[in-house]
């Protein structure tokens, strides 16, 4: 008789929940991080409508799984159904990513974090006593916000087209950081003034389909060293972009927050340095990118 081999045929699975799903890219770069770095994981893309999401949690852990990502619309409602929330996903009043540990599920927000390695690795720039102005006042607005606040920015200024939501933000960030931060009503063409240090589009303007549009703002009077940043990774050469760098100015593209908010998700599931390069040529091959 040959001699008895061991052998583990069971994946360790993670994956994403959202509606609509199916263009999310993230499971080409995850799946390429675990094969680059030998883990037998798999990461499955879930169609999960709104009313089936407590289902689709309680299915998270019946099967076992190490973590999940949540997209639209579930970064809000995920909340009331896992075991802890971190404090700084506490303070977004949302969740994207969820760790296993033991039986618990906690929720954790990498999108703000993604954000902030972006900018200090792919731009090197150092939020510090810096003034920000913030387009939007959503989910990706909120998250940015709060990791630019906690990493020491010295003022952000909210620019937002409905009032009451804007304000509602502004509200909760002076509450849950205690920065300085302010709303300006977004009516008309937005001047951004010389004075500001960093610019981010945290809107959707400019995601495909909608690639003509941008955000309605004046570039001409920013400072020379002003970063025009983007959180719309689709296409990664937005509108708002390609009018930056026609002036001179530096760029920070939606490819950047997307792989570094992966990258960390990663670390926490598995507990191993991610493969950060070849997340990013997953992502850009995924898209399309050169």
């Amino acid at each position: 008789m040959g001699e008895y081999r061991s052998v583990n045929y069971k994946a360790e699975l993670v994956g994403v929940l959202g509606d609509p799903v199916a263009e999310n890219p993230t499971g080409v770069m995850q799946e390429a991080a675990f094969r680059a770095v030998g883990l037998n994981w798999r990461y499955l893309t879930i169609q999960v409508k709104p009313e089936d999401l407590e289902d689709a949690i309680r299915g998270v852990r019946a099967f076992g799984m190490r973590g999940i990502n949540l997209t639209i619309p579930h970064k809000v409602a995920v909340m009331q159904y896992l075991d802890e929330i971190a404090p700084d996903a506490q303070m977004i009043g949302a969740v994207n990513t969820v760790r296993r540990v033991g039986d618990h599920l906690i929720g954790e927000n990498t999108d703000g974090k993604g954000f902030l390695r972006g900018l200090q690795v792919d731009a090197g720039f150092d939020p510090t006593g810096k003034r920000v102005v913030i387009l939007g006042a959503g989910g990706a607005a909120r998250a940015v916000s709060t990791e630019l606040v906690l990493a020491g920015a010295a003022e952000l200024i909210i620019v937002n087209r409905t009032p009451l939501r804007g304000e509602q933000m502004v509200a909760d960030l002076r509450h849950r950081t205690g920065g300085t931060v302010s709303l300006l009503p977004w009516t008309g063409t937005y001047v951004v003034p010389p004075d500001v240090d960093l610019l981010v589009n945290a809107t959707s303007i400019g995601l495909y389909p909608d690639v003509d549009a941008m955000p309605d703002v004046d570039l001409s009077q920013a400072r020379a060293d002003l970063l025009v940043s983007d959180v719309v990774f689709n296409p990664p050469e937005t509108r708002l972009l390609h009018a930056a760098r026609e002036r001179g100015l530096r760029t920070l593209d939606g490819l950047s927050m997307l792989v570094y908010q992966g990258v960390i998700a990663f670390e926490l599931w598995t507990g191993r340095d991610a493969p950060e390069q070849v997340m990013k040529d997953a992502l850009k091959e995924a898209l399309g990118v050169a």
